[in-house]
This record gives structure tokens, C-alpha cells and sequence, in this order.
């Protein structure tokens, strides 16, 4: 069963518990996934939907610190509330740690030595985390690590 089928599945299971929560969280995501099919003219794989899950996510992360920094923790619950609803459907995050154990072996694999590698050493260790794990996080590692 395909990301969307669950998606839509989850769906039906909160309208009939009244969940309005996460029903409304779920039908923005299916409204996001359907805009990109539509966008793209085909249907979208599971990997494809993950991204549209990941770019959802990150909005909700960038909207909970904006609300708290303005004080607003009312509106910024709200958001935690949804972000932890669309966690759900993300694959488990990679730990600071497992992270760390990547990025070195890369930069062994590649040789890199200096910041000048850091394109390099990012764009393989992003397509070995592959949806596991938040890009800035992967970032600050790799800068870490090479301007030791």
C-alpha cells in the first residue's frame, strides 16, 4: 500500500474519531501531495510524497519558532501539535551521532580536506540520508568536520 493510500486511510480513521486536528492536517497534505501530481503531470512515488511530507514539516518547524520568538506560544503549540501529526508519516530522523559516523566516512571516502570540498562531501552524504535526516543539521556537521 502506497504513502497515499495510508494517507488517505489515516484520513477516513479521524473523521470517524472526530480527530479535527488531525483530519485537517492530513487533507492539507493530500491537498499538497494532489497540487504536485497536478504540477508534475504524474502520479508521485512514495519518495516523491516523502519530500512534499519533509517540505510540509519544515514549514511547520520554520512557523514554530517565528510564533515563539513573537511571544505567541498559543499559536506555536498549535503548530507542534501538527508537526508531530506529519512526523508520522516521515521516515525515522537519523541520530546527531549516526549522522556524524556518515559524514566521516564520506569525507574519508572522498578525500576532502578543506571547506572547498564541502559540495562535494554534502551532495553524498544528502543522497545517503535521503530523508532521514534535516539538511542544516547535515550542513553544520560537514563544516565541523572540515574545518578541523
Amino acid at each position: 500500500m502506497g504513502l497515499l493510500q495510508i494517507l488517505q486511510n489515516e484520513m477516513k480513521q479521524a473523521l470517524k474519531a472526530k480527530d479535527n486536528l488531525k483530519l485537517s492536517v492530513i487533507r492539507m497534505l493530500i491537498s499538497e501531495i494532489k497540487k504536485v501530481q497536478i504540477d508534475k503531470k504524474k502520479e508521485l512515488s512514495d519518495e516523491e510524497i516523502i519530500e512534499v511530507i519533509q517540505r510540509y514539516a519544515k514549514q511547520r518547524k520554520e512557523a514554530i519558532k517565528q510564533y515563539k520568538d513573537a511571544k505567541r506560544e498559543d499559536l506555536a503549540q498549535k503548530e507542534e501539535q501538527e508537526l508531530e501529526i506529519v512526523s508520522k508519516f516521515l521516515p525515522k530522523q537519523l541520530s546527531e551521532e549516526e549522522i556524524v559516523k556518515i559524514v566521516e566516512q564520506v569525507i574519508k571516502e572522498t578525500g576532502a580536506s578543506s571547506m572547498r570540498d564541502m559540495g562535494k562531501v554534502m551532495k553524498m552524504v544528502m543522497e545517503k540520508v535521503k530523508g532521514r535526516a534535516d539538511g542544516s543539521l547535515v550542513s553544520k556537521i560537514v563544516k565541523e568536520k572540515l574545518s578541523n
